[in-house]
């Protein structure tokens, strides 16, 4: 049976564990990032593996163009394509929770932050479903710029690798989140978030 909001309000079921403001997402995301996990390996990894391709490709290119030919694509990669790629990302953050029976998807963003976000208003989000929508636009993306940087040409490669690196730590909300659940596994975490008044509850299922 699927939880409704309310339910979570039953205290011989469930405690509450936090309210996390919209505007503390980023102290959130930056506390979660630097706890050392599998998790955190993993995204700081990548990040590492990133930079290394692209310098590997900007050593295979050097000599072959000049810093006019270079500069066009450094801009392109680092500034350019990451913005064009937001809605992107944040759409294939909608897809996993349209197909796991989502409704009331609310898209926002904070300039201040400059944070965006996808949401469900006042529908009950289980670990699983989480971990599930935040984890599809880092895969899609990545799994898209390596094949797209193996088939271009070298200045293009050096584009993407650039891209490729931007958006990975684009990704540190996702993984910040990701890496609360693993640190939190051995509690059933449920969350619901109140988009109105830019917040999200979590609490924990008692045993």
């Amino acid at each position: 049976m699927k939880l409704k909001v309310e339910d979570l309000e039953d205290q011989s079921r469930y405690r509450h564990l936090m309210t996390l403001q919209y505007t503390d997402i980023v102290p959130f995301v930056l506390d979660y990032i630097r706890r050392t996990s599998i998790v955190t390996i993993f995204f700081w990894s990548t990040c590492l593996i990133a930079i290394l391709l692209t310098a590997l490709i900007r050593f295979n290119i050097s000599g072959f163009y000049e810093f006019r030919q270079i500069l066009p694509h450094t801009l392109l990669g680092l500034i350019l394509l990451p913005v064009l790629v937001i809605p992107v990302h944040e759409f294939l953050h909608v897809i996993p929770f349209v197909l796991t029976g989502a409704r009331n998807i609310k898209i926002g963003m904070d300039m201040r932050q400059f944070i965006f976000y996808v949401t469900v208003h006042r529908e009950v989000v289980t670990p699983g479903k989480f971990k599930f929508v935040a984890v599809v636009p880092f895969i899609t993306i990545t799994i898209v710029l390596l094949i797209l940087i193996l088939v271009s040409p070298p200045l293009w490669k050096w584009s993407l690798s650039l891209f490729l690196f931007v958006h990975t730590t684009m990704c540190a909300g996702d993984f910040a989140m990701l890496n609360f659940y693993h640190i939190n596994r051995h509690r059933k975490i449920l969350s619901w978030d109140d988009a109105d008044l830019r917040e999200a509850y979590f609490y924990e299922e008692i045993q």
